[in-house]
This record gives C-alpha cells, structure tokens and sequence, in this order.
C-alpha cells in the first residue's frame, strides 16, 4: 500500500518529537565562498549531528513512531555507513534492537561505530547480493520494523527538520534565504528541506547537488525520466 506524502505539518511534528534528542547545529559561515560567489553563504553543519550527519534526525523519528508494544521486535535497516550509525543510535536510545545490512567493502571505521552503538551487523557483497531484499527478509523472519534510508514520510519529515532550523536560525538574523543547496543522493532530505522551506519561504529557490557519476538527479530532470548511477561508478564521496 502507498504511503501519503510527507508534508511541512509532518515536518512540525517531527520537529516537535525530536526536541531534545537531536542537536540543533549551527549555521556557520565562509568568507571564502562569500568572496567566490558575491553573495553571503551559509553552511549548515550537520556534520556536528549526532552520529555525524543528518541520517539521525529520520531515523529517530521513525523508530520513535513505532508504538511501544512492537518496539521489542526491532528493526532492520540498509546502508554503508550514515543511515546505519543513525539507526543504531536511534534504536540504542529507544531501547530496541536494529540489525544493519551494510557492503562488506563500507569503510571498517563505519562498520565498528554501527556495531559499537549496538547493533547487529550483516555484511553483504554490493556487486552481486541486494541490500534490499536482504534486509526485507530479515526483517520478515523477525517481525521487524523495515527503516529505508530516504523514501518514508517519517525519514523525510525528520530529515526536513534541518530545513525548519535554516529558516529559524536566519530569521533571527532577519534575513531570508534566496536560495537553499541541498547534497542529494536518494532525495530524503532534499524532499523534507523542501516542505520546510518553501512552507516558510515560498519564494525560495532549491537546489541538489551531486557528485560526477552519481548526477542521476539531473540526468533525470533532463530526459523526463527516471535514470539509474552506474553501479559502483567511482567517487571520493563517502555516504
């Protein structure tokens, strides 16, 4: 069955559930990017996040949306390093046990954090298993919660929080943003920062950004439909 789309109340919501639990991290500045472009350039430094990244932010506010009485079945999650660290913090917090099926070959230091934080670690090879159907097995045999990276409503409206603190934390300085960036890769936070920015600031203009060979994105706004990256297509990228 469909899921409804996400929307900027969804998104006010999550704000609300993560308070407390999430970090609001700041927005900080580049003299040398003000300089290069003429204008004024704001970073947002998810990179303080719990865990180091955004991925926190969805997954905590999916697990916490599970109710209480199915939270000792755990959850099952996929991913090479970020949504993996996220989900098994999120899960260590809440209580509830989360199996990560991750590519053998992720980064070793990814693979330890994930299985530090406490979750079960199911490595997998990326060139010939699929870390989907894995994962969905998995979670079938236990009668766990499946958590994807990006296409959920609950992933999008914790991942558009970020979006709901640009606008705050510019706001406090009286100004409004012109035009929002967002890096993209599935599209879960570009989607949420969009709900929460244009809510707020209809005028806005949003951007992704992509590495060379993983520009599906813009591959696919090109051609009208939806393109594939390469598989394993090289990159200093590090997801």
């Amino acid at each position: 069955m469909q899921q409804p789309l996400p929307t900027a109340a969804d998104v006010d919501a999550a704000a609300m559930r993560l308070a407390g639990i999430v970090l609001h991290t700041p927005l900080v500045t580049s003299p040398v990017l003000d300089a290069l472009t003429g204008g004024r350039i704001f970073l947002k430094a998810e990179t303080l996040q719990r865990t180091g990244s955004f991925k926190f932010r969805g997954a905590y506010n999916k697990l916490s949306s599970i109710p209480p009485d199915e939270r000792s079945r755990g959850v099952v999650a996929y991913s090479s390093g970020n949504h993996a660290q996220g989900v098994a913090a999120a899960a260590q917090l809440l209580g509830m046990p989360a199996v990560i099926v991750m590519p053998a070959d992720a980064p070793r230091p990814k693979r330890e954090r994930t299985a530090a934080l406490g979750a079960e670690v199911v490595l997998y090879d990326r060139a010939r298993e699929d870390r989907q159907a894995i994962a969905q097995d998995i979670a079938a045999q236990r009668h766990a919660a499946l958590v994807p990276p990006y296409d959920d409503p609950l992933i999008i409206a914790g991942q558009g929080t970020a979006g709901r603190e640009i606008v705050d934390d510019l706001a406090a300085q009286r100004l409004l943003p012109d035009a929002v960036v967002v890096t993209a890769s599935g599209g879960g936070l570009t989607a949420g920062i969009a709900l929460a920015v244009k809510a707020r600031v209809p005028q806005a203009r949003l951007y992704t950004a992509e590495p060379e060979g993983f520009d599906d994105h813009a591959r696919s706004f090109r051609s009208g439909r939806r393109e594939k990256n390469v598989a394993l297509t090289g990159t200093i990228c590090d997801a």
